[in-house]
């Protein structure tokens, strides 16, 4: 099973990253290496990767340093969703609510099991892509709001000068007044300024809409969502087992 999903693995243990390198790359993913947190970063910004395996306890800078870099400092601001899983040597409750807060992911103490860091990761894709349905659908209700806020906006402009026109045809038809030509250009520059300002958003209004559409069709149905997921996870096994 071959996957576009880019994993980078952080660990100053050579076996411990070379056993990761092999058994992921078997299930199709991409994989990238670092042995600390300072290469890290580097890795980081050129290969854009959507999981990062951590280990906290490296040389140079640790996982915690890594981290706080990654999810706060404003080079990184791009990358700093990418979810963490955090291997660490220590089962020590502070360090993983420390971890926790400063926004990694999951936690996994060693040594581990490779299928409980399968599991980590099914959960993760799991979550990015809920997340990533839910970032969609916010976008396209804001584009339907900018739609709405549209033409309210033109109602309430038109609204009033409308009232002016329907006066003063009435006025003309009871005979209280006789100036049609005075009535017409009164309100020929009005009529313009409607016309073009139909014009104007009713080219919004289409090209709002293509973006809607669009990305509408990027949506997935939560079953839909849940398919993929659960696919995805029989083909991961699949592929590990063989």
């Amino acid at each position: 099973m071959k996957t576009d999903r880019k994993i980078l693995v952080v660990d100053d243990d050579k076996l411990t990253i070379d056993f990761l390198d092999l058994t992921l790359s078997k299930l199709g993913y991409q994989v990238y290496r670092a042995s600390d947190g300072l290469e890290a970063l580097e890795v980081v910004k050129k290969s854009n990767p959507d999981i990062i395996l951590l280990d906290n306890m490296m040389p140079r800078m640790n996982g915690f340093e890594f981290t706080q870099i990654l999810k706060k400092d404003k080079e990184f601001a791009e990358f700093s969703n990418t979810p963490i899983v955090m291997f660490s040597a220590k089962n020590d409750l502070e360090d993983k609510i420390l971890g926790l807060e400063m926004g990694i992911d999951d936690y996994i103490t060693k040594p581990f099991n490779f299928t409980e860091v399968l599991a980590r990761i099914r959960n993760i894709i799991k979550h990015k892509e809920l997340s990533n349905q839910i970032i969609k659908r916010e976008r396209r209700l804001a584009i339907l709001e900018a739609m709405n806020t549209n033409l309210i906006a033109f109602v309430r402009h038109v609204k009033k000068p409308m009232k002016d026109v329907k006066h003063d045809i009435d006025d003309i038809i009871s005979g209280k007044s006789n100036n049609v030509q005075g009535f017409a250009n009164k309100y020929k520059d009005f009529y313009n300024e409607v016309d073009a300002m139909v014009c104007s958003l009713e080219e919004e209004i289409l090209d709002l809409e293509s973006k809607r559409s669009s990305m509408k069709a990027e949506e997935l149905s939560i079953d839909e969502l849940e398919k993929k997921i659960n696919k995805h996870i029989i083909q991961m096994k699949e592929s590990y087992e063989k």
